[in-house]
């Protein structure tokens, strides 16, 4: 499979992740990880996409990368954002979105709830809505925490699940299954060696297969 690269240095690579792929190796299916081992001496996963979520995703070449970039995801200091079309509007055209969320093990989703709990973390996004069209609605999303499902949870719990994500609650509108209406669109961070900010971004509108 021939990935969509968008950047690269000797010390990391930027492509854009179809959905439906999985990041990490696995002996069972093919990977983004085992795609890019054949390529390069060296791949690091340094953050992760859901299989179903396509987009920007970045992987170290080298050991020192991943480490410095790791720690970029740990302190925050990495910024994303993510375009979702979902079939109900918002209440608001724009809001700032906290709760806490719950990972359920066992069934491999997040609970969202709006009060805190014992094994619970406070998860905030916010949401933009950018253009209507028929019945859909994009968002623009900007997670301030980056926990399990955050994105597709806390949308759902409002009334706005991503489409096609049954997971969430939202109906089947295509025949994808493997594939949800969410896309991570850009992404921002300080190169492991020079520490100057690099900006990424598919600069495209978001268009998904209805």
């Amino acid at each position: 499979m021939q990935l969509e690269i968008l950047n690269e240095t000797k010390e990391w690579i930027a492509l854009n992740k179809p959905s439906g792929l999985l990041v990490e190796e696995n002996p069972y299916e093919i990977s983004v990880e085992a795609i890019l081992k054949e390529q390069h001496k060296y791949i690091g996963i340094v953050h992760r996409l859901d299989r179903v979520t396509s987009g920007i995703l970045i992987l170290a070449k080298k050991k020192s990368a991943l480490k410095i970039l790791n720690k970029q995801f740990s302190d925050k200091i990495v910024e994303k954002t993510y375009q979702a079309w979902v079939s109900s509007k918002p209440s608001k055209n724009k809001d700032s979105l906290e709760h806490y969320l719950q990972k359920d093990q066992l069934n491999k989703c997040a609970i969202i709830s709006e009060t805190a709990r014992r094994n619970n973390s406070l998860v905030k996004l916010d949401y933009e809505v950018l253009k209507s069209e028929e019945d859909r609605f994009l968002l623009k999303l900007s997670p301030k925490t980056g926990k399990f499902h955050q994105i597709r949870a806390q949308l759902a719990y409002i009334g706005c699940p991503i489409i096609d994500d049954t997971k969430y609650n939202a109906s089947k509108s295509t025949t994808h299954l493997k594939h949800i209406a969410l896309r991570a669109s850009s992404l921002f961070f300080l190169d492991p060696v020079s520490e100057k900010r690099v900006s990424i971004s598919i600069d495209e509108e978001f268009r998904y297969n209805f």
